[in-house]
């Protein structure tokens, strides 16, 4: 049976301990990457379940941090909010500095599964640094991929209730009342970021970030393409069996 971590160790950093470990026979170390839209965060959860390995997700760091008192945020985490509430992008130096205080996740005995770093080329670089202080080995690097236009027609049907936040697809999760939320009855709105014009933007801007980075770990033998059509279970068999993992291990 599983035990589940509490991620402290990864929330809080430093001196942190998680009060309980994962029990794994095999321990995976893998990095995700893919574009808005391509279903990256339910593959995280899903490998995750499969792999027996611990979810290391720095927006989830970021948040977290949120609910800390400032006593308890490491200079890495404050420089990161403050560059986050002037609208800028956070500095590689400072996500590496970061992650680099939660090193004890990294050669935890689980695995772990890295989600939103590295983002760099420069990233790539100093994550490999840590790995081999710690004497780590990186298994695999999964790159969700599906055509653009796509993902432009999967969160362009997105729908959001300004009231109670829920979220709706006009295709895939529709509500019982046209522009209707099926909670509160407030009218369903587009957010400006699921227009098709800036969904474009976004994929244009990954696109360039983060395709010398697949080149990166492509050229180490690392990365490993996967298609991101279909049902989220076919997806996650699909990545399973490209790692090569054992049916009798999911």
């Amino acid at each position: 049976m599983q035990i589940q971590t509490d991620r402290v160790a990864w929330f809080e950093g430093g001196d942190a301990v998680c009060n309980t470990q994962p029990m794994v026979a095999r321990a995976w170390r893998l990095i995700l990457l893919g574009p808005p839209g391509v279903g990256k965060g339910t593959q995280a959860e899903l490998l995750c379940a499969a792999t027996r390995s611990c979810h290391l997700s720095t927006g989830d760091v970021f948040r977290a941090a949120k609910g800390l008192p400032e006593c308890r945020r490491s200079p890495a985490i404050m420089a990161a909010q403050d560059a986050m509430g002037r609208g800028e992008l956070v500095s590689d130096e400072t996500v590496v500095e970061m992650v680099r205080e939660r090193a004890r996740c990294i050669r935890c005995g689980g695995g772990f599964l890295l989600d939103g770093f590295p983002r760099t080329v420069a990233q790539a670089g100093a994550l490999d640094g840590m790995l081999e202080n710690e004497s780590v080995r990186l298994d695999a690097v999964l790159s969700y991929e599906m055509p653009i236009e796509e993902i432009v027609g999967r969160l362009s049907g997105r729908r959001s209730c300004p009231g109670c936040k829920a979220v709706y697809h006009l295709t895939g999760r529709p509500p019982k009342q046209e522009g209707l939320c099926d909670h509160c009855g407030t009218a369903l709105i587009q957010r400006e970021d699921d227009r098709p014009e800036s969904i474009r933007v976004r994929m244009a801007a990954y696109e360039e970030n983060t395709r010398p980075l697949a080149d990166y770990y492509r050229s180490r033998g690392l990365l490993i393409p996967v298609s991101a059509a279909g049902t989220p279970d076919q997806i996650l068999q699909r990545s399973l069996s490209l790692l090569g993992v054992p049916k009798a291990a999911i």
